[in-house]
C-alpha cells in the first residue's frame, strides 16, 4: 500500500490534486478575491479561468481514470463545461457573485467542478477536430462578447462602470486575436496527432 501510494504521488496525481485545491483556497482569500474582483477584467480574465485551471489540475489528478464511461470521446464533459461557461459569462451572476456571499460561493464551487474538471477529464478524450471546434468557438465567443461590451451603451455589470467594460471588451477581442494567431501557427507549425490515452 505505501509503494502504491509513492507511485501514485510520483506519477504526479496527488501534486496536480494538491495544486488544484490549494490554487482554490489561495484565490478564496479575501485579499485573493478583493483584488481580483476590482476589475471586470481581472474578474473575467485572470479569477475565473484560474478556478477552472484549478478544477482542471483536480479532474486531471484525481478524475483520470474515473468517471469515463459516460464521457464518450470527451463529448457529454465539453457540454457540461461549455454550459457552466455560458452561465457565468452572463452579467447578472457576475454581479450576485460580487454582491451574495451564496453565489460568491457558488462560483468557487461550480467554475472547477463544472468547467474544471470536466475539461480535465474530457481534453485527451476529445478527436483533433473536435478540439479545433472548441478553440474556434473560444475565440469566436471572445469576440462577441468583448463587442457587447464594447458597444453596450449602459452598464451592463452594475458592480463595474462603462469605463471598466469598455475596457474589458477592447481585452478580450485583443485576447481573441492573440489566440487565433497563436491557433493558426499551431495550424501550421505543429501537430494535431492525437495523444496516446491511457484512459482507454
Amino acid at each position: 500500500m505505501l509503494m502504491r501510494r509513492i507511485t501514485l504521488f510520483s506519477e504526479g496525481i496527488y501534486f496536480q490534486a494538491g495544486f488544484g485545491l490549494g490554487l482554490i483556497l489561495l484565490l478564496s482569500l479575501p485579499v485573493s478575491r478583493t483584488w481580483l474582483e476590482s476589475s471586470l477584467i481581472m474578474h473575467m480574465l485572470v479569477q475565473i479561468p484560474l478556478l477552472a485551471l484549478a478544477g482542471w489540475m483536480l479532474g486531471t489528478g484525481l478524475f483520470k481514470n474515473r468517471l469515463l464511461s459516460w464521457n464518450e470521446r470527451g463529448i457529454p464533459g465539453l457540454l457540461i463545461a461549455l454550459f457552466a461557461l455560458l452561465f457565468w459569462m452572463i452579467p447578472r451572476w457576475l454581479d450576485a457573485a460580487l454582491s451574495e456571499p451564496l453565489w460568491e460561493v457558488i462560483k468557487f464551487i461550480t467554475v472547477p467542478m463544472l468547467i474544471g474538471v470536466p475539461l480535465g477529464i474530457s481534453w485527451l478524450r476529445m478527436s483533433g477536430f473536435a478540439r479545433a471546434v472548441v478553440w474556434t468557438n473560444g475565440i469566436s465567443m471572445l469576440v462577441v462578447l468583448g463587442w457587447l461590451y464594447v458597444a453596450a451603451p449602459v452598464r451592463v455589470c452594475n458592480n463595474y462602470l462603462v469605463n471598466q467594460q469598455e475596457e474589458f471588451g477592447y481585452v478580450a477581442m485583443l485576447l481573441a486575436l492573440f489566440i487565433a494567431i497563436c491557433w493558426i501557427g499551431l495550424l501550421f507549425f505543429g501537430s494535431w496527432k492525437q495523444p496516446h490515452n491511457h484512459c482507454d
